[in-house]
């Protein structure tokens, strides 16, 4: 039966590619011969885009339960890269040519030929494909395999990096730890920078200047902020620590407690974030129409109900923007702040997904473990980002 699978497996994704691509072409009044031509192709290739490297691993009798499970869900993931972005490819195709421009309007700028645009993109893809898509082709490769930093030597593991994450309970703290930070960042950011940015609006003497001063932070590295936040919350001789003494005659660990670090990290954080946030914000503010405020304030709407009524809704595709720009600040770019404010400690309350890739990585040398995590991480943050389209998105109001 396992001998059979490299053909029934392309075999039945081909007949699920096939019914999908006739029930669509017959949605589209097109040739359903045709459609089911193309699933059939599309269908079978899905299914080849990760076993065909993997050699169908994953259903080898002597794997887990867990391991075939995994190689169920890359099949999935697998047609589902194939037959939705075709599919999406010739919908849009279809509905060009149907419904061409014939107003006499003109679209787009274009080029007669083919040659001349290629040329100008040729640049930009030789960088794209040697530093992203190369790199990511490569990070999927490590990731079967168990590879020692240093050493030449490699061993086929198959999808041994990825199962095993599930039964790692370290590893579920790490995206419990990542998530709550992940979701305190972005919600204390957006709320600050939104009050700041409200308050920097107000028509002033020297609002250029102060303006100026509450973006800058932006600027600096996360690196950077988090030693200057190791200055402010160090237990010992900290400035915080020596207010509070000073003030109320208390003093808190906050990088020795596992429950005080991660909020110093958040803190630090959110002040990085916070210019690049203020900036937007102040840009949507400056956008909104007078007349909508005045028309408000004549039918009687006082200044918080006007700004919930009016400002939030309008400001609401920059909101969305900054969810997202935000949620991937706090996954990724929070990593220099934790490795210069707390390494991850205490009791490894501030490591997150994206830093324990790298005491993976580098200071353990399991490159094929890190690789899997990197890949695992990504797969999160495009997930939630979709979500985010799919739910958010839909409530964002465009209109002025």
């Amino acid at each position: 039966m396992v001998a059979l699978l490299p053909i029934l497996i392309p075999l039945l994704t081909a007949l699920i590619g096939a019914a999908f691509y006739v029930y669509r072409f017959n949605r589209l009044k097109l040739n359903p011969i045709l459609g089911g031509v193309i699933g059939t192709v599309a269908g079978a290739a899905g299914s080849l885009m990760f076993m065909l490297p993997l050699n169908y691993c994953t259903f080898d009798p002597e794997r887990d339960a867990i391991d075939a499970i995994f190689g169920v869900v890359l099949i999935g993931i697998g047609l589902a890269l194939m037959l939705l972005p075709l599919n999406w490819l010739i919908t849009t195709l279809i509905l060009r040519r149907r419904n061409p421009i014939s107003d006499g309007t003109t679209g787009s700028g274009f080029f007669r030929g083919r040659l001349t645009p290629l040329l100008l993109l040729a640049p930009t893809l030789v960088i794209l494909a040697l530093f992203l898509y190369y790199p990511s082709l490569d990070t999927f490769r490590l990731s079967t395999l168990l590879v020692r930093l240093g050493t030449p030597r490699t061993a086929f593991v198959c999808v041994d990096n990825f199962t095993r994450l599930a039964q790692d309970t370290d590893y579920l703290r790490y995206f419990g730890n990542t998530m709550l930070m992940s979701a305190a960042i972005v919600i204390l950011s957006l709320v600050l920078a939104l009050g700041i940015a409200l308050l920097a609006y107000q028509p002033i003497t020297g609002a250029r200047i102060y303006r100026t001063l509450l973006i800058w932070p932006y600027a600096i590295s996360p690196a950077v902020a988090g030693v200057i936040f190791l200055l402010l919350f160090n237990p010992t001789g900290g400035i915080i620590n020596y207010a509070l003494q000073g003030a109320f005659g208390i003093s808190i660990p906050w990088l020795n407690n596992p429950n005080a670090a991660p909020w110093a990290v958040i803190l630090a954080s959110v002040w990085k974030s916070l210019g690049y946030n203020i900036l937007f914000y102040m840009a949507g503010l400056q956008n909104i129409p007078t007349d909508l405020l005045e028309a408000g304030s004549i039918d009687g709407a006082n200044a918080i109900q006007r700004f919930f009524r009016i400002v939030i809704p309008l400001l609401s595709p920059i909101t969305f923007f900054l969810v997202i720009t935000n949620m991937t600040y706090a996954f990724f770019e929070s990593f220099g702040t934790i490795d210069y404010l707390t390494g991850g400690g205490p009791l490894e309350s501030t490591t997150t997904l994206m830093y324990n890739i790298y005491m993976v990585g580098i200071r353990n040398n399991d490159l094929g473990k890190a690789a899997a995590q990197s890949i695992v991480l990504f797969a999160i943050v495009i997930g939630l980002t979709l979500l985010q389209f799919r739910t958010s998105g839909q409530r964002v109001n465009y209109g002025a």
